[in-house]
């Protein structure tokens, strides 16, 4: 595996999770992130604690979006990977400020990928989503399937972001992969996420939403198994090539809330609502190809990833002095 990595977006939830995984294996990591108020700066300060306790990591705070900023990283680091995880994320929010969504999702790639051509590193990984799909009739989804039919602004960055990195791969011939993520869950999860959600209004007795008839479903995949796919990636990364990482078992919303009902020994009270705007109705992965070409096969039921989160959502609750796990 590369030895030297810039890892953008490095103090959020798959950000930090795989920095720590690549600090274990002996590699170096540059962290690069800009503490976005989406919400509380204190939890990402609390992702990296680990990593910053080791010699081999180094962050800076700041925004792809500066060109100078990510002139001085470049220059203080010479990568031979970088991991581009940084982006505005939520579909939801994007239909409130999409042209921020798509300053940071699409403008922030282009200024790391003219950073990659500049100072001549030729291999990225590029953190995409399942939200590509859209609306996607057929299942499970493929990588091969249309995706020109997105039903938010985060999506449309997120195409948008693999179609440039398919242009400097065909002009520049850098190497990137596409990963497009599915619905990844578990310990440090973002606190806008249903599971989070749905675990913090469960443990207070609050009501818990849920749009649509509750039949809707996600492909949930467990952090670790993200973190074993992008370190795959990492290792195999030449030419252009886009990969789902899902665990390819779809789960409803009303079996999500058994489970975390039954995990957590309390019942939920529940509020049914309109499904909202920019949601899909399901999401399904077909790992065929990541098993093929990354040697990806998800090793977390979801079963055992609900129970991890479980405890290290209470855990994180009992620290004392512990970050408030809400949106700002």
């Amino acid at each position: 595996m590369s030895k030297r990595l810039i890892i953008t977006g490095a103090a959020g939830f798959i950000g930090s999770s795989l920095s720590d995984s690549l600090l274990k294996n002996g590699l170096t990591v540059l962290g690069i992130d800009n503490f976005d108020t989406f919400y509380h700066r204190s939890i990402k300060e609390r992702n990296i604690e680990t990593a910053l306790k080791s010699s081999s990591f180094k962050f800076m705070e700041g925004d792809i979006r500066d060109q100078d900023f990510l002139d001085r990283c470049f220059s203080d680091f010479r990568p031979d990977v970088i991991v581009h995880l940084a982006a505005k994320a939520g579909v939801r929010p994007s239909l409130i400020d999409p042209k921020l969504y798509l300053d940071v999702n699409v403008m922030g790639t282009i200024n790391i990928l003219e950073m990659m051509k500049k100072n001549n590193i030729r291999k990225m990984i590029f953190a995409s989503s399942s939200s590509v799909y859209g609306n996607n009739r057929k299942i499970p989804f493929s990588e091969n399937d249309c995706v020109d039919y997105p039903v938010s602004p985060y999506a449309a960055s997120k195409k948008a972001g693999e179609l440039l990195c398919h242009t400097y791969n065909h002009l520049f011939n850098l190497d990137i992969f596409c990963l497009r993520f599915f619905t990844v869950y578990g310990p440090r999860q973002r606190p806008d996420l249903a599971i989070h959600k749905f675990v913090n209004a469960l443990l207070n007795d609050e009501v818990i939403t849920l749009y649509g008839d509750g039949t809707s479903s996600r492909d949930y995949t467990y952090i670790d198994d993200i973190v074993r796919g992008i370190s795959a990636a990492i290792e195999r990364v030449k030419g252009y090539q886009i990969f789902n990482l899902g665990n390819s078992r779809p789960v409803e919303l009303t079996s999500l809330v058994k489970l975390l009902e039954q995990s957590a020994g309390r019942s939920a009270h529940i509020k049914y609502l309109p499904m909202q705007d920019g949601d899909v109705e399901r999401t399904f992965a077909d790992i065929s190809k990541a098993a093929s070409g990354l040697g990806f096969n998800p090793e977390i039921s979801f079963e055992t990833g609900i129970k991890n989160y479980l405890k290290w959502f209470k855990e994180m609750k009992s620290d004392v002095g512990g970050p408030d796990l809400t949106i700002e």
